[in-house]
């Protein structure tokens, strides 16, 4: 069965709660871990735990040094590396790096956060429910519940950031304590030729030759507590950062991977990966084909274009490729028909159990995901059209509130707070927005729009040919920054008219309001019914099926991961082999695909084999795979040794395992880490900022313990 599969490689399925390693804990030291789940994480004192933040939200990242250096991805980096970049400054292309800490940008909203501490408050969430209450009068009963639990921890940890999350559907509850840290400094990113080498070409594709990672540095008051950016700050002091192994990795090494995974659904039904597969999937990565083959061309045309749409880019495309790996992973592996098996065995025990409770679950999910399949389709076209397609529909609606509430915001005094915001966020539009790129993908997606259901045809007949959708953007008021500010500037009742006659700004409203007041809220009442039973059916599954190490879905909350430095053999006739060289990027390197271009000090250095004290065997080893069960979130998050020191940095997997997030093969999914060795390299020999290694603690075996470089 898809989660109770035993297996004798040393690949190990499942992303583990730090505060619950117990369960795993032998497991991982007969592996080779040579710590104890204390070491991993304490709350009585320092701990691996303590090098770890959460990066921007969506990514992970880890301390390096006493001093507040922090690496992560590059590709997580992207968007503050290009916020910073122009043609004047094209740090996207050409890198950064700061040759002291004066020299180090500020990047404004850009926040990390530390995990203090993560208790279980499992049986408080559950107090006053009993047998035989209503799914209603329960759900009642936990939402109180959790509002008193959260703010009882909030009186007494005022300083603190309080979440309380539910884990497997809400079978189990932890309340978690952070701390954020909301001044993070740009110190040094290679550039896209390193940092994204491959790019899209072999982005979810081994074998990798991509320097992937960036390097910040985290701000502190004098008393090493959160403070907004200022001169006056110091670098923070975290409790513990890693040691940095020189030694490199081989074969058969454990391997640890720590950070915030961001969603898995490990117990989806057969229905759901039904709707995923044939329905959900194809439809997504045929509107991003549409646009990606635009926005390639166009960046590839242009400099201005590519700095400007590089992170848009980089976003679309990144979940566009891993939903097809993810396609071929669920096929391949027969997914559904996994899942179909394991329901009809999952049926077969509750039968023999009796357990009344139980018997309709299934069923009641099925007709459930048969009501949502239209809904979510419609849902999901409007997202991908608005969201990640077009981009002037979500700009125009941002206007909705001025011209809705005018006489309300004079009157109230708060006309001129408004228009003033809207200016700033413009601004910042248009930065990073060019119109006959627009132009292209609206005209493109546009004929795609409404597949699935139709409603949303209106637009496709409103555009039946490119030449209007160059027409309407000529007369929108949105077209550019000049016009649309000469109307702000002087703006008075009269300027509404112009907003409401806008092509944009009314089918904005339109579509906008169609989505909130209809198919979100049918989405959110049949997902609220799916949620509610997945939680019977995940907490049957655990009563029929008893075992001690079911793990919960990832969550964007603190987990280890674990297992060995190893290849597979995802295809017959096809060996992967573990680990890759700098070979491997001359032998890729091609100037007339942007994919695979290198910078010629980057040449220069490869083919003399100048790799410092980073080479092994005359080799410069850029990347390698491993065992480790991860999924989005996990991008930046340290790999480690058996004694905890950084050998490496995750940021992807491969093809074949994107499929993970679903249904976990053992024997083909692999996750992929640039080797800390390359990262030291680049930084050192390629970028001379040998300053920034000054800070870290570099350790080689024949160290006894670990020394300042």
């Amino acid at each position: 069965m898809f989660i109770f599969l035993t297996v004798t490689c040393s690949a190990k399925e499942g992303m583990w709660i730090p505060a619950l390693l117990g369960a795993v804990e032998d497991d991982m030291q007969a592996l080779g871990l040579e710590l104890s789940a204390d070491d991993l994480y304490s709350v009585n004192h320092s701990s691996l735990k303590d090098a770890i933040v959460l990066f921007g939200g969506g990514c992970t990242g880890e301390m390096v040094s006493d001093q507040g250096l922090l690496f992560t991805n590059h590709h997580c980096g992207f968007s503050y590396i290009q916020e910073h970049s122009s043609l004047a400054h094209d740090y996207l292309k050409n890198g950064f790096w700061a040759m002291n800490r004066q020299e180090e940008l500020a990047c404004p909203g850009l926040k990390v956060t530390f995990i203090v501490s993560m208790e279980d408050v499992t049986a408080r969430v559950s107090e006053g429910v009993k047998e035989g209450m209503s799914a209603g009068e329960i759900a009642n009963i936990k939402t109180a519940n959790r509002k008193a639990i959260e703010e009882e921890f909030k009186k007494n940890n005022s300083l603190l950031g309080v979440q309380l999350k539910a884990f497997n559907y809400g079978n189990q509850f932890f309340v978690i304590l952070t701390k954020t840290y909301n001044d993070v400094r740009l110190v040094g990113a290679p550039p896209s030729a390193i940092g994204k080498f491959g790019g899209d070409t072999d982005n979810w594709v081994w074998p990798r030759h991509t320097g992937d990672f960036s390097v910040f540095r985290v701000y502190a008051s004098s008393d090493n507590e959160p403070a907004d950016y200022s001169t006056s700050n110091v670098p923070f002091k975290p409790a513990h950062h890693f040691p940095i192994s020189l030694d490199g990795v081989h074969e058969g090494d454990f391997s640890m991977v720590y950070g915030f995974p961001g969603k898995t659904e490990h117990f989806l039904t057969s229905y759901a990966v039904d709707y995923l597969v044939n329905k959900s999937n194809p439809l997504k990565i045929e509107m991003r084909n549409a646009s990606l083959d635009i926005l390639k061309r166009r960046m590839n045309a242009s400099d201005e274009v590519r700095i400007k749409y590089a992170a848009k880019q980089s976003n679309i495309a990144n979940a566009w490729k891993k939903w097809m790996g993810q396609q071929i992973g669920l096929k391949n592996f027969d997914a559904i028909e996994q899942k179909k098996k394991f329901e009809q065995e999952f049926s077969k025990k509750i039968m023999e159990e009796k357990s009344v409770k139980y018997q309709n679950v299934l069923p009641e999910l099925q007709s459930l995901y048969q009501q949502l399949e239209p809904i979510n389709l419609q849902r999901e076209a409007f997202v991908e059209y608005v969201f990640f397609g077009t981009e002037m529909f979500a700009f125009a609606h941002n206007f909705e509130n001025l011209i809705k509430n005018y006489d309300t915001l004079k009157a109230n005094g708060k006309l001129e707070e408004t228009i003033q915001k809207l200016k700033t966020d413009s601004r910042s539009f248009y930065k990073n927005f060019d119109l006959e790129t627009e132009k292209e993908v609206y005209a493109s997606l546009t004929t795609l729009y409404g597949i699935g259901n139709g409603e949303y045809d209106r637009i496709s007949s409103n555009d039946p040919n490119p030449g209007l959708a160059s027409l309407v953007y000529t007369q929108s008021i949105f077209r550019d920054s000049t016009v649309l500010f000469t109307l702000l500037d002087n703006f008075n009742k009269k300027s509404l008219k112009k907003f409401n006659r806008d092509y944009f700004f009314k089918e904005s409203i339109s579509m906008f309001d169609e989505y909130n007041n209809i198919t979100r809220p049918e989405f959110l009442k049949l997902n609220a019914q799916i949620e509610s039973l997945m939680q019977q059916y995940v907490e049957a599954i655990t009563l029929v099926f008893p075992k001690d190490d079911y793990w919960s879905d990832a969550n964007s909350t603190l987990r280890i991961s674990y297992g060995k430095v190893e290849g597979s053999i995802p295809h017959d006739g096809m060996i992967y082999n573990y680990y890759t060289t700098a070979d491997g990027i001359l032998e890729k390197f091609d100037p007339a695909n942007p994919d695979f271009e290198m910078p010629e000090r980057l040449i220069e250095l490869l083919e003399a084999k100048n790799f410092g004290v980073y080479g092994e065997n005359d080799e410069l080893r850029i990347c390698y795979t491993g065992s480790n069960h991860t999924t989005g979130g996990n991008s930046g998050s340290p790999a480690l040794n058996s004694k905890g020191y950084l050998m490496g940095i995750n940021f992807d997997r491969s093809w074949e395992s994107t499929m993970s997030d679903v249904v976990y093969n053992p024997e083909i999914c692999r996750n992929i880490m640039v080797d800390i060795r390359y990262v030291l390299w680049v930084i050192d020999v390629y970028a001379n900022a040998d300053w920034l290694l000054g800070e870290m603690t570099l350790v080689k075996k024949s160290d006894e313990e670990p020394e300042m470089r």
